[in-house]
């Protein structure tokens, strides 16, 4: 059993070829999804499960703009290490690359352009955060399975396969960008071969959990909601959701200040020092009211 504390691995690498022309000049993780850059949401989603020491891995070219960004994390009362992935090679690639990083440590992975919200998300990390042993991924319903990684299961309604995009889905289980997995993963990802692609797939790592039995599924129900904005129609669904919720609900989607302020890793001075940063703009002035209690 493997006792060691739960790392975070947020993969914001690639070209972000998809959004052309928007990201010829700039990494579609800094792109703003409504009043916060893209990458803020990802790694809130590893502070609520509790992981305060996260590599992020991007691309030489952009490395400079993220470290500008989020710095070496303290601000959030975190540890952040930063790895350049010189060409993109699949997901997997992830875990070899961050080798070093985890030294043994079980993981929890994000990719850099998945939002994810719901009441009762901090209660399924911490779900998937309590196997030990084995990988855990997040299915979600859609209406389109065969544009994803769709999740088959068995009688028993334990997981029996994942199919690419399959032309017959076998469920509307969708495979979403969230992955925790044991501290094997490096070790494990080294075994994954090149796929036809010439790329480490995410979906042959999984099976090499999924042919042992160490593979369980999370299934956001009713009340999710899972983005992935690698397009312009879906970055602009994903803005317009963050502004619904926060201007109806007067409360953040993905404010870092505020999950480590509630976490304990940062106190109120602290989030009052920050909020002086934003005081022309709505974000500022829900920090000030954090801190004022």
């Amino acid at each position: 059993m493997n006792t060691m504390k739960r790392k975070g691995i947020i993969l914001a690498g690639g070209t972000g070829s998809r959004l052309y022309p928007v990201t010829l000049s700039i990494s579609k993780q800094l792109l703003p999804v409504y009043d916060k850059p893209m990458i803020y949401y990802p790694l809130s989603v590893l502070m609520l499960a509790g992981i305060r020491e996260i590599a992020i891995i991007t691309t030489p070219q952009d490395a400079a703009q993220f470290q500008r960004l989020l710095g070496d994390g303290g601000q959030f009362g975190l540890t952040l290490t930063w790895i350049t992935q010189d060409a993109p090679e699949g997901l997997a690639q992830a875990y070899i690359l961050s080798e070093r990083f985890l030294d043994g440590a079980p993981s929890a992975m994000v990719l850099g352009d998945n939002i994810f919200f719901g009441h009762g998300l901090t209660d399924l990390l911490a779900s998937a955060d309590s196997r030990n042993d084995g990988a855990t991924i997040f299915g979600y319903r859609v209406p389109d399975p065969e544009r994803y990684g769709v999740v088959a299961f068995g009688e028993d309604h334990r997981p029996r396969a994942i199919v690419e995009k399959p032309a017959d889905p076998p469920s509307s289980c969708a495979v979403t960008g969230l992955y925790f997995m044991d501290g094997t993963a490096s070790a494990r990802a080294r075994q994954v071969r090149p796929s036809v692609r010439g790329e480490l797939e995410i979906t042959d790592l999984l099976g090499l959990y999924l042919d042992e039995g160490l593979l369980s599924v999370e299934r956001m129900g009713r009340g999710y909601s899972w983005f992935d904005t690698g397009t312009h129609a879906s970055l602009l669904d994903a803005g317009n959701f963050v502004r619904m919720l926060e201007n109806r609900q007067d409360t953040q989607v993905g404010c870092p200040e505020e999950i480590a302020f509630n976490n304990g890793w940062i106190d109120r001075d602290s989030i009052r020092d920050l909020a002086m940063r934003y005081q022309k703009n709505d974000y500022g002035r829900y920090l000030s009211a954090l801190a004022c209690g």
